[in-house]
């Protein structure tokens, strides 16, 4: 088969690779339709991620269908359209249970092993560990690329965003940087019942987008005043917003989004940080604030499926290029020049997809 292989920072290669198999009973083999990239796998580009090392197969997202089954599986069945989870898991372990799938211990102590630990789904045919945990049937009703919008950026948003900010029915929401897993965000708090969902970031294109999945407010970051000011503006006394979802990863957002909140709300962080950020507690301590953390369970996928059937979200607008298998190299260049390209979510399926 062909895939994506990581030979290294800025190395990759559409080349032949042997086929998976079958290693454990609950494998499954599933061929892949649809796939996409992830700022994550930019990341591993970069030399980001050391734990990849060269030969690795990249990608951790998309749909396919199951063409080999492992005797220990009971729900999977040859021929099942599926959506392939981000995140593997045993299911039965003491993190599993507790519903921490992002901390299976089996898997070695972290849910995301595509294109990390092991080979990954940017390839014509990918193995699945633990496939009756680790793949989601995908209802007649779900497209591929909506489906393939359920292996990470809809559950991070709305698990480690909503969820986790405890989003409710009139709350008064900002989320702050609006990439494509804050418009996951923005999507879902707005379907959560939120008031208002103010979106901040400094990208024209994707304020302008920010709109169409939810956002009934926007602030531009580049057009000068006082961000944390305007946020409080458009809060229920000028108190401060209810949740604020950090979407980011840099010192300067997460500084926004706490600086923003009320006493008693919460702070939601989504983004993935590379450096330390201040929280001035001598401040804070009195403000009876919540700060959640975390990375992705992908428990939720089952909920946002039912979502969609309802028409609730629409994922499909994510998506803002698409690519075949043969065009993996320009889908990187233009994923890696989203703000150039206006890109949020870029397709690559098989051509018989």
């Amino acid at each position: 088969m062909k895939a994506l292989v990581y030979h290294g920072p800025g190395q990759k290669a559409w080349e032949d690779v042997p086929d998976p198999v079958l290693q454990e009973p609950t494998d499954a083999i599933v061929k892949m339709e649809v796939t996409t990239i992830c700022g994550t796998d930019l990341h591993i580009l970069k030399g980001d991620v050391p734990a990849v090392t060269p030969g690795r197969i990249l990608g951790h997202e998309g749909v396919g269908v199951v063409t080999e089954v492992g005797p220990g599986c009971e729900r999977v069945r040859v021929g099942d359209r599926v959506i392939v989870s981000c995140v593997s898991k045993c299911g039965t372990c003491e993190f599993c249970r507790a519903g921490l799938t992002s901390h299976c211990q089996t898997v070695g102590g972290i849910g995301w092993i595509f294109g990390n630990l092991i080979d990954g789904t940017q390839a014509e045919y990918v193995r699945v560990p633990f496939a009756d945990n680790g793949l989601i049937a995908l209802p007649e009703k779900v497209t591929p690329e909506q489906g393939t919008m359920l292996s990470d950026i809809l559950p991070t948003g709305y698990e480690i965003g909503v969820l986790y900010g405890a989003v409710g029915e009139g709350d008064v929401v900002a989320v702050v940087g609006v990439g494509p897993v804050g418009l996951a965000s923005v999507m879902t708090a707005s379907a959560a019942g939120a008031s208002k969902v103010i979106a901040v970031d400094g990208n024209k294109f994707r304020l302008e987008q920010s709109r169409d999945f939810g956002a009934t407010h926007t602030i531009d970051v580049n057009a000068g005043g006082d961000v944390v000011a305007q946020l409080k503006e458009l809060s229920r006394g000028g108190l401060g917003v209810d949740v604020a979802i950090e979407a980011v990863g840099v010192p300067a957002t997460f500084g926004v989004a706490l600086d923003s909140v009320r006493p008693g709300g919460h702070v939601a962080n989504v983004g993935v940080h590379g450096e330390s950020v201040t929280f001035p507690i001598e401040r804070d301590w009195i403000n009876n604030l919540t700060i959640t953390t975390g990375l992705v369970n992908a428990t939720t996928a089952p909920e946002l499926l039912e979502s969609i059937e309802r028409g609730d979200i629409t994922p499909e607008k994510f998506i803002t290029h698409r690519f075949t298998f043969d065009q993996f190299d320009e889908a990187y260049d233009t994923f890696g020049r989203a703000a150039d390209e206006h890109a949020l979510k870029v397709i690559i399926a098989a051509g018989d997809a």
